[in-house]
């Protein structure tokens, strides 16, 4: 049985994301500025996550926000955590505060840039429909049985708010929750033998989830799962 107390240790940055309705408001002058509207996160809304003891339930509380807002945290706009800022809290063309749903942002963007033109399509066609944002947890609250998380309050400064294809949690999991499938795990110190046990034993996992009725690794669709399989590979 795993020392699931070990789910408490600190964890670094860390990213969350949503699906959530994002809007886009363009100025009058074709020229002129485009506002993006969302929510980087959803307060009180439980949802799974994975690590390497299985499932638990996370959830951000209300307020986890307050205070790192207060302290005028610095904090960019990016697209899917990567790429030039395309708003930027420093230059006060990214706005963010805590009401009752989550975390809001307001981001004034420059439809010049072809990125930013590229972004403001794909979310009016509705082909993006998700939100994430990087942060640092400060303050939590473990149930005894270590199988829900609280979230109390994080710090977001020097972190990102990002419109992402697809988000680590809880809409759906791709590199963030891969990673944390292996946390805890060094992989460099490992001998070949357990590396290529531990490779073994994820191809499994992959290759057979409906006959098993476990669910693919730490919940993320087969294909990208393999990537970070290979990842592991022994060379």
């Amino acid at each position: 049985m795993p020392d699931l107390s070990k789910r408490a240790e600190p964890a670094g940055i860390e990213r969350r994301a949503y699906a959530v309705h994002l809007q886009v408001t363009r100025a009058v002058a074709s020229a002129g500025p485009a506002t993006v509207e969302g929510y980087a996160s959803v307060t009180e809304a439980p949802y799974e996550m994975w690590d390497w003891a299985g499932a638990y339930t996370e959830v951000v509380r209300t307020g986890a926000f307050g205070k790192t807002l207060a302290e005028t945290p610095q904090v960019q706009l990016l697209l899917n955590h990567g790429g030039l800022a395309m708003a930027y809290t420093k230059a006060g063309t990214l706005r963010l505060s805590e009401d009752s749903t989550g975390l809001h942002m307001a981001a004034e963007v420059n439809p010049a840039r072809g990125d930013v033109r590229d972004m403001l399509t794909a979310i009016e066609d509705g082909a993006v429909d998700e939100m994430s944002f990087a942060f640092r947890v400060t303050r939590q609250l473990w149930s005894p049985d270590y199988t829900q998380r609280d979230i109390q309050e994080v710090d977001i400064h020097r972190g990102d708010v990002s419109v992402v294809n697809f988000g680590a949690n809880p809409a759906t999991s791709v590199g963030a929750a891969a990673r944390a499938a292996v946390r805890g795990l060094d992989i460099d110190a490992m001998d070949d033998r357990g590396a290529r046990e531990l490779v073994a034993r994820l191809q499994r996992r992959l290759s057979a989830p409906a006959a098993t009725g476990a669910p693919d690794l730490v919940g993320i669709p087969a294909d990208l799962a393999s990537r970070q399989v290979d990842l592991l590979r022994v060379r």
